[in-house]
């Protein structure tokens, strides 16, 4: 067991930065001196106090000095106080590692999810505790998740010109889980005036809070990715259910809206694989032609169709990715077998238990 570690969280309201984090670095470093060996040094919900980039930055500069070997990991709940500091004072000085809502491995494990509840439910452990009852479950997510992430990660940290016309953006993408949608359509519908850019704006900052991600058009051309109309991935399908809600029993009897999530629960888990390895995710429509997702990582190109059932088994999206991107490795994820020449299948339970499995297909 490694015991050369010191782990103290800032949670206490009472907690001042500088005392606080230099009173947690000088018992590591007494720790540190006693044996010379590598030594870490974990400090917990360190966004909640002021400031407190500057004072890492300072400690840390001290022991590379000094030749200290102790290794500081911070960790934070709120991911845009935690980009903030990392970039204002930390730069060049870090490694990040990103932790998202729980995978659907995790979650059988813990919970002993089956996959259609995971599709329904989500992945955040809170919400999972007391998913038997329904109501509470609702409340929960709409209060203890949404309006957290919302309201005091977006709207209090950020510059937001237009708090309703941001919430109007979230309630409007988190209704439409995998789907393409113009920024025109999308201002169409909603009622505070605005205009394309204001809303990009905010989708990029809902993706920094991880809650919802604007996936760009896949092109050789990086112009045509950035000016491409998006694709809504919600972080999770608790978000979606929650807010529409709609119980668990109707969603399992409704197949297309079942399909649509199943597609969403597919990307987002490739989405979150893709960071971990440094890829980047799109997807691919070209005239009447169409592929769920494309993904670039360790040097190869994959796209990737989805199939929740064993209708609509049209592949001319793959087969017209792969005339103009002869090097891309085409992929079905589906539950049932589905065996076509050129095109690998790749069951979804064994997809979901491992989403980086994709990268090793050839």
């Amino acid at each position: 067991m490694l015991r050369n570690l010191h782990y103290d969280t800032a949670d206490d309201p009472a907690i001042t930065g500088s005392a606080w984090i230099g009173m947690q670095w000088e018992k590591a470093r007494a720790e540190y001196l006693k044996t010379g060996k590598r030594y870490l040094l974990i400090l917990d919900e360190i966004q909640k106090l002021e400031n407190w980039s500057s004072y890492i930055k300072k400690y840390f500069d001290e022991d590379r000095r000094k030749n200290y070997d102790i290794r500081p990991v911070i960790l934070g709940s709120s991911s845009l106080l935690m980009q903030k500091g990392l970039t204002e004072s930390l730069a060049g000085r870090f490694e990040l590692h990103g932790h998202y809502q729980w995978p659907y491995y995790e979650c059988k494990e813990c919970f002993n999810l089956k996959q259609e509840e995971y599709l329904y439910f989500g992945g955040y452990p809170g919400a999972l505790m007391i998913r038997e009852d329904e109501d509470r479950w609702v409340s929960y997510i709409k209060d203890s998740l949404i309006e957290a992430v919302v309201a005091k990660d977006i709207l209090f940290l950020s510059q937001v010109s237009k708090p309703i016309l941001m919430r109007q953006t979230f309630g409007y993408s988190a209704g439409h889980p995998a789907e393409i949608v113009s920024y025109q359509k999308m201002l169409g519908t909603l009622t505070d005036a605005g205009n394309a850019t204001t809303i990009a704006n905010y989708l990029h900052l809902l993706s920094n809070a991880f809650i919802v991600t604007p996936l760009q058009k896949y092109s050789a051309m990086r112009i045509g990715q950035k000016a491409s109309t998006p694709k809504i991935l919600v972080h999770d399908n608790g978000i979606v259910n929650a807010l529409k809600g709609i119980s668990y029993i109707d969603f399992l009897a409704d197949k297309d809206y079942y399909g649509r999530l199943f597609e969403n629960s597919v990307g987002i888990n490739l989405y979150n694989a893709a960071k971990n390895v440094s890829g980047d995710i799109f997807y691919w429509r070209e005239r009447n032609y169409e592929v769920d997702y494309v993904v670039k990582a360790h040097g190869k190109i994959f796209a990737v169709e989805v199939k929740s059932g064993n209708s609509d088994l049209d592949f001319k999206g793959l087969k017209a990715f792969k005339r103009k991107y002869p090097e891309a490795i085409l992929i079905v994820i589906s539950k049932n077998e589905i065996l076509i020449d050129g095109i690998i299948w790749l069951n979804a339970i064994n997809y979901f238990n491992s989403p980086e499995i994709l990268f090793s297909l050839k």
